[in-house]
């Protein structure tokens, strides 16, 4: 057994070097992309922003079913309306995310109605964009309760049934400011860095799970409602991302089994430098870039 012990530690490093490579060397070619004509796909937080363009995009690309849960049936009702003239299936349910029992009523309702899920997108998201001292102790709680727990909800509420059928996919609509926090953004920070350590988690939990994965998206400023009035120093150099690219790349992410997708590709550089560099350095990476003063003319949606 130690000499068994020893072997696979000396074995180790020349198994990552290889991973490696294999990595490096498969992502110059062209992944083949997974089809969707047997997936019912269902995105919380469907009716407006990035989650209106996800629904689209997946029925673009094919998907048989689009389900969309969200608070605003206005919103719903909007998004469901022009993706079927496009000739798809789509439906919608109302259904506040951050209600635990709610959610799982909801997720009954659409088996029994619709069918099993096989694709989840958790999306719905809220960001309050004030500092902790100015926020108020309700909505600090109500962006945990969507942004966070919500996932715990939908997930334990349709991936038992993918790990019976051996077949889904659970995706993560996270942003680079889990990793990388601002000032003014308090709130959404720290519910983005919970979010993903749940999809960390949850992605190595599921390695032994066959035909079930997962896929973590990582996205800079987007170009949507919530961020209104959100600036970047240097906009020429850090143009907000289009909402129907970020649809666009992920659903791509999910037909290729992509695990974690920044976007843009950049943002590892970001992850890379914060590894080893000292905070004063970071500091001043801060001050240069703005974000320190982004959320001063913050006018998004709550």
């Amino acid at each position: 057994m130690e000499l068994r012990s020893a072997f696979r530690m000396l074995f180790f490093p020349i198994q990552m070097f290889y991973h490696i490579v294999r990595a490096s060397l498969l992502s110059l070619l062209p992944s083949s992309k997974k089809d969707l004509s047997k997936e019912v796909v269902l995105i919380t937080g469907g009716g407006r922003g990035i989650g209106r363009h996800l629904a689209k995009e997946f029925a673009k690309q094919g998907a048989k079913k689009v389900i969309l849960w969200g608070r605003t049936e206005k919103c719903l009702k909007e998004t469901v309306e022009e993706i079927s003239l496009s000739g798809s299936e789509c439906c919608y349910f109302v259904c506040d995310v951050a209600n635990r029992d709610e959610v799982y009523k909801q997720a009954k309702v659409v088996r029994e109605k619709v069918g099993d899920v096989t694709i989840l997108v958790n999306n719905a998201a809220v960001v309050h964009g004030k500092s902790l001292m100015d926020s108020d102790d309700d909505a600090l709680l109500k962006t945990q309760h969507i942004n966070t727990l919500g996932q715990f909800w939908t997930t334990k509420a349709f991936l038992p049934r993918m790990l019976e059928l051996q077949h889904g996919h659970v995706v993560c609509i996270n942003s680079i400011l889990s990793q990388s926090p601002i000032p003014g953004a308090i709130d959404y920070c720290t519910s983005k860095a919970s979010s993903l350590a749940f999809m960390e988690s949850l992605t190595l939990g599921l390695l032994d799970c066959p035909g079930v994965g997962c896929t973590t998206v990582l996205p800079f400023h987007t170009n949507t409602e919530m961020f209104r009035g959100m600036r970047v120093r240097f906009p020429q150099l850090f143009p907000p991302l289009k909402p129907e690219v970020v649809a666009q790349k992920t659903v791509d992410a999910v037909r290729t089994d992509k695990v974690f997708l920044y976007l843009p590709w950049t943002m590892h550089a970001l992850v890379i430098l914060k590894s080893f560099m000292p905070q004063v350095a970071l500091e001043e990476i801060h001050r240069f870039s703005g974000s320190y003063t982004c959320m001063n003319t913050f006018k998004g949606r709550t």
